[in-house]
């Protein structure tokens, strides 16, 4: 894991300085990079978010773990970590249900790889925040509510 860790340094650090030099502008390394799936991005709810990903539904499952704070006291930084036992995960999203634009983030997940993200959002306000996650070319959730009592994306 500290190897895999180290390649992302290293190559996060290539591209900055190649970014730096004129070679390459930010647009085309992240262009690169990633793929942009907007409608995804653009949808405001669970449901259009799990289409928008190439899914029909969610089925609930407690394979789905969702870590997370029960209060926020500062909703410009909520971490927000999902894990799952489901075997052949393919994909993790985190959707939270009440922010301007729903889905916070995808993780393509390798084949192989441990089933775990954790990263921070932003959030406006309390909402459910929404674990989706693909194993076997079908979509699994698990919902925690989180209460934002300070900042978030809404002042």
């Amino acid at each position: 894991m500290e190897q895999n860790r180290r390649d992302v340094l290293r190559i996060a650090s290539i591209m900055g300085l190649a970014v730096a030099a004129g070679l390459i502008k930010p647009g085309e390394a992240w262009a690169q990079a990633q793929d942009w799936n907007k409608s995804a991005f653009d949808a405001k709810n669970l449901g259009d978010t799990v289409k928008a990903l190439g899914g029909s539904n969610a089925a609930a499952s407690s394979a789905v773990q969702i870590e997370a704070p029960d209060i926020a006291e500062n909703g410009a930084v909520v971490p927000v970590a999902v894990s799952s036992t489901l075997p052949n995960v393919q994909q993790i999203a985190i959707v939270v249900e009440k922010n301007p634009a729903a889905l916070s983030g995808t993780f393509a997940i390798p084949a192989g790889t441990e089933p775990y993200v954790a990263t921070r959002v932003k959030m406006a306000q309390t909402s459910n925040v929404h674990a989706l996650v693909k194993a076997d070319g079908k979509w699994f959730v698990a919902t925690k509510e989180i209460k934002v009592t300070l900042g978030g994306c809404g002042g």
